[in-house]
């Protein structure tokens, strides 16, 4: 397992984290996801899969979010 931390910028309150945590949570290989909305950023634990790792970035980009590089 990889965990990985991703900056968010948009995220500012309850609502996105609950959103982000839940899409991200739905993607196979996801172990475990949490949202730190006073530091803007999503921690991941996952399988290390490429498919996994853009399944992760697609997920919060569908919840209306950006995954600053």
């Amino acid at each position: 397992m990889i965990d990985v931390e991703l900056s968010v910028p948009e995220i500012h309150c309850d609502h996105c984290k609950a959103s982000i945590e839940s899409a991200v949570g739905e993607v196979p290989g996801v172990g475990k996801v949490d949202v730190a909305v006073g530091e803007r950023s999503v921690s991941v634990n996952y399988d290390g899969e490429d498919g996994t790792y853009t399944g992760i970035v697609e997920a919060i980009h569908d919840q209306g979010y950006t995954v600053a590089s």
